[in-house]
């Protein structure tokens, strides 16, 4: 399963560089057509389908235009058997600080992030 961490790593990169230029084409290429993302909201669990997701990023400046400093890694990957992975990450666009957790899972096409949980910590 370790031959497969190289492949993890460069879907969670592309996952960073879409993030940090705004560019939903990378992220599409990251993330599989469907798949959500979760937080936690004043009301609960917050369920924000991939195509919302990417109307809000390409409606907002990205990190990249406004010169913010880049910051992310990969905290951790764990694999449960050959199709299966589980990626925590840290990445910023400030204020606002993440970590995610985010879920993959090969396929035909390769990885693919399926799912990703969130919390941002808000510093001034």
């Amino acid at each position: 399963m370790s031959n497969e961490i190289p492949a993890i790593e460069s879907v969670v990169q592309t996952y960073f560089d879409g993030l940090y230029e705004g560019d939903t084409k990378k992220l599409g290429a990251a993330f599989h057509e469907v798949s959500h993302l979760y937080s936690m909201g004043p009301g609960g669990v917050v369920d924000l389908p991939r195509a919302k997701w990417f109307e809000m990023v390409a409606s907002r400046g990205s990190g990249k235009t406004k010169g913010l400093t880049r910051r992310d890694r990969i905290v951790s990957i764990d694999m449960s058997g050959p199709e299966t992975a589980f990626v925590k990450v840290e990445c910023q666009l400030p204020p606002r600080y993440f970590t995610d957790y985010l879920l993959l899972l090969k396929g035909n096409d390769g990885w693919k992030i399926v799912s990703k949980s969130f919390r941002a910590d808000v510093r001034e």
